[in-house]
């Protein structure tokens, strides 16, 4: 700690430092004490100084680094850091010597400097982020995102600078990850984390009779293909995602579906839709609509894609994420128009009042969206998702003492589902009550490892490390945690 007050410290005077008004501002490059310094530095004069000395003509050589900064004689600042640096290697020198560099464009210099001064004190947010804004310039985009990030969580997520970046670099690592996969015309599915994710957010339904493992169908049919499909899905791992989604396709393409046609369309339309081929999934799901009026879940899909146009992620668990409304201004009507067509085809549906509450929540309209949930709730109470958003809905409307009620009665109806836990443990953590929330983590981890070994969800593990470093700056702990993670969604056992 006292390592931190110290950079903390010194940051501010460096901050001072180079901060001038034109009245301060000095006329040359000649700087106050400049001439009191030595002409030569080098290992040999070093020698010949104490440790003392050492440090007060580093201190020195910075401070004459700093004034040349802040004239903009910046070759000149990168020589007396330099020579600082040679007096003793200290992360402020090299993090100021790399403000230099970026100052004149050299974005490979800054990255190395940076590197350096990171080395020497890993928590250095300057550096962090000087580096990743030379990532960024160097369109080394992925090391860009992974330093702000960083940042965010050593700074709390409270550097808005920081935050604004992580959300931009995530729109263009998105869009360079399109693009490559535009330029090998291979589309895939996202982690099995995400489609998950996705597939949770409708109730579970039982197959339609006639589709069940237990019944033998004709092999090769388009009806064996979508019994296949309906079983790889129940996996729920990377594997069976794939398969459902290659079992589907098939299953059209074999054809001669008959009663089953619009649930193959529903089905088809849904995975296309999570690998963001907009136009062939609402053909899909239209398709599947037009075949049979009464299928809700297809009306809510297309109201999904409307509103975002596949970002199912935010649209599907929000909880404590946010939302900017904007981005669903152009596309509100026609969602709307979708939900009260499915209300048309079957008002006693609660997945479709959850998912038009989902809708509310995004628009910050928390009243209209509370009483959805309640209703999906009334319809349905064995949904967890209707009870944990309805608490997170109460916390958004101010109402923190209701939003813990609702989390505590939602434990003692789904002891073992890990995920009230974890947004339980979110609601704590934004209250500061750090341990109390690292507990609810822990055992959201525990049950996802008992229910979901191969597929996990992950966040419990994101949650808990953002946690234990507020709670005691733990950074081994927060960096493991996220490893473990990360090797979940890549290399799921």
């Amino acid at each position: 700690m006292k390592k931190e007050a110290d950079r903390k410290a010194a940051e501010e005077a460096e901050r001072a430092a180079s901060t001038f008004t034109q009245a301060d501002k000095p006329q040359s490059v000649t700087v106050e004490g400049e001439a009191d310094l030595p002409e030569a530095i080098d290992d040999a004069y070093l020698a010949t100084l104490s440790q003392d000395e050492r440090k007060d003509l580093a201190d020195r050589l910075k401070k004459a680094g700093n004034a040349a900064f802040g004239d903009k004689s910046y070759n000149k600042a990168i020589d007396f850091y330099g020579k600082a640096i040679l007096c003793r290697k200290d992360p402020i020198y090299y993090s100021n010597r790399a403000a230099c560099w970026a100052a004149l464009s050299e974005w490979e210099h800054v990255v190395d400097d940076s590197t350096t001064a990171l080395s020497l004190d890993r928590n250095y947010v300057k550096a962090i982020n000087r580096r990743a804004k030379a990532y960024e310039e160097l369109k080394q985009y992925k090391e860009a995102l992974f330093g702000y990030t960083l940042s965010c969580i050593i700074d709390s997520f409270q550097n808005q600078s920081s935050a604004a970046s992580v959300e931009r670099l995530l729109q263009t690592v998105a869009k360079e990850e399109a693009k490559e996969r535009m330029a090998n015309k291979k589309q895939s599915l996202p982690s099995h984390t995400f489609v998950n994710n996705y597939f949770v957010s409708f109730r579970p339904k039982p197959r339609p009779v006639g589709l069940e493992d237990t019944v033998e169908l004709a092999e090769d049919s388009g009806i064996a293909y979508l019994q296949a499909g309906l079983g790889a899905l129940e996996k729920r791992t990377n594997e069976g995602y794939e398969e459902a989604r290659e079992s589907f396709e098939k299953a059209l393409k074999r054809g001669d579906l008959g009663e089953y046609e619009a649930l193959a369309y529903n089905m088809r339309g849904t995975f296309r839709c999570l690998m963001a081929m907009q136009k062939e999934a609402m053909a899909d799901l239209s398709k599947a609509i037009e075949l049979d009026p009464t299928m809700t879940q297809a009306y809510i899909k297309l109201a999904s894609m409307k509103l975002e146009q596949g970002k199912h992620w935010t649209y599907n668990r929000l909880l404590f994420f946010s939302a900017d409304a904007d981005h669903y201004a152009g596309e509100e009507n026609a969602a709307f128009e979708d939900f009260e067509n499915a209300l048309k085809s079957n008002d006693k549906d609660p997945d479709i009042y959850y998912h038009r509450a989902q809708l509310h929540f995004i628009k910050g309209e928390f009243e209209k969206a509370a009483k959805d949930y309640q209703v999906s709730m009334d319809l349905d109470r064995d949904f967890i998702f209707s009870h944990i958003q309805l608490a997170v809905t109460q916390y958004k409307m101010g109402s923190t003492a209701s939003a813990m009620a609702t989390f505590k009665r939602t434990i003692k109806s789904f002891p073992k589902s890990p995920d009230v836990y974890n947004y339980f443990g979110e609601l704590l953590m934004d209250n500061s009550k750090l341990q109390d929330a690292i507990e609810k983590f822990d055992t959201a981890i525990e049950l996802e490892n008992k229910s979901k070994p191969i597929a996990m969800n992950v966040l419990p593990l994101v949650n808990k490390a953002l946690a234990v470093f507020q709670m005691n700056q733990d950074f081994e702990e927060a960096i493991n945690l996220c490893k473990k993670a990360l090797i979940s969604v890549f290399f799921p056992s």
